[in-house]
């Protein structure tokens, strides 16, 4: 149930779903949370006299509230201890990472400390076990774009830094500068962030002053490390001088620079938004190559998606005999046979008993394809 509000009453914090004139009463283009003044200016100075909000959405911002992850009623996690585990370190970095964001928009000062502390505990998880993180990782919120990207960029990065070998040093470095390398988007108007079409030529421009706002956050960071910053500030950069912010060319874009390029267009490709579904890895893979070698580094990319996998823990695939599952656990002998939870018909489209497949053990099937649950046009949230 709608409720009409004055504009004149108008708070932040509110959901508006349609506003009012002495003409009409209309659908909002964009309908949302209002988080700054000006919105409600706008909306006076357009002569909205009544504004309809949804009083159940009751947070200020979707994009930094902090929420437990969700455990399916067919979930791998109730029981396990390594998913547990897993868990309580994904739900740990969501609410530190939530206090860091809320912290900048609220103009805050900012502490470093606790994003260390996870960022430990993401090194540590990383190395003890990987593929329950990467496995929860994966259950993911829409409207929690922004805080569930970061975190994903962290895990991603250190699981990318572990795989060519760098120090425990610098993973943990990795980890922090994968936290923090969006965070001036939150500073970016309602409107441009969560706009489900294409952006105008100036709403672009603003997206990627994203970029620019981020420093002044960044440089209030007390020991916030040189590398971790330096993944917030290049992870636009192109290899052919037409990233920005700085247009880094060649060499000027460190490896740490071409790692954390990667890993964000792979994780904002693999996610879903307002604007577009979720890809699977192997197309997102497809669409990387592309971009080498001006883009991206060809060496790395190779290097990246041997580490993630051609069908990475939590991606959707469709076996020979019509099966559909998720991956559960890599064979890191043979990429193309890992170990599947299977619980669905491509050919019935209907759900099936759960079953596991370890695929090195079944020579008689194998992996056809990479899907999404959006070309299936259906949720696997409940077996997550």
């Amino acid at each position: 149930m709608l409720q009409k509000v004055a504009i004149d009453n108008v708070e932040i914090g509110m959901y508006v779903e349609q506003i009012e004139s002495q003409r009409a009463r209309t659908k909002m283009k964009k309908p949302g949370f209002i988080r700054r003044q000006e919105t409600i200016d706008n909306l006076r100075e357009k002569g909205v006299l009544f504004v309809y909000i949804d009083a159940d959405q009751i947070t200020s911002d979707e994009d930094i509230q902090y929420r437990e992850t969700k455990v399916g009623k067919h979930s791998s996690i109730k029981g396990n201890d390594e998913f547990g585990a897993a868990k309580e370190l994904v739900d740990k970095s969501k609410k530190q990472l939530s206090k860091l964001l809320n912290d900048v928009y609220e103009n805050k000062p900012v502490d470093i400390e606790p994003v260390k502390q996870v960022s430990s505990d993401i090194v540590e998880n990383i190395f003890e076990r990987r593929d329950a993180v990467l496995w929860i990782s994966g259950i993911r919120e829409k409207s929690a774009y922004l805080l569930e990207h970061s975190m994903n960029v962290a895990f991603h990065l250190v699981n990318f830094g572990r795989y060519l070998e760098l120090d425990r040093q610098t993973l943990e470095e990795l980890a922090i500068g994968g936290l923090v390398h969006d965070i001036g988007k939150i500073l970016v108007r309602d409107e441009v962030l969560n706009k489900p079409g294409k952006l105008t030529d100036e709403e672009f421009l603003h997206m990627k002053e994203h970029q620019t706002l981020s420093q002044p956050v960044l440089d209030s960071m007390i020991d916030l490390p040189k590398l971790s910053k330096d993944v917030s500030v290049m992870h636009h950069e192109k290899i052919d001088g037409n990233g920005y912010p700085n247009g880094l060319k060649g060499d000027e874009l460190t490896l740490i620079g071409r790692m954390s390029c990667i890993v964000d267009i792979y994780d904002a490709l693999t996610a879903e938004r307002c604007y577009k579904p979720a890809l699977s890895p192997s197309e997102a893979f497809k669409i990387m190559i592309g971009l080498t070698p001006f883009h991206l580094d060809s060496d790395l990319l190779k290097k990246f998606i041997r580490c993630v996998g051609f069908y990475p823990i939590g991606s959707v695939v469709e076996l020979s005999n019509g099966r559909v599952g998720l991956v559960c656990e890599e064979n890191p002998d043979d990429l193309m046979t890992p170990t599947v939870k299977l619980f669905y018909s491509a050919r019935t489209e209907s759900f099936r008993e759960v079953e596991y497949i370890d695929l090195k053990k079944r020579p008689d099937l194998k992996i056809i394809r990479g899907l999404t649950e959006a070309k299936l046009k259906t949720d696997f949230a409940e077996f997550r």
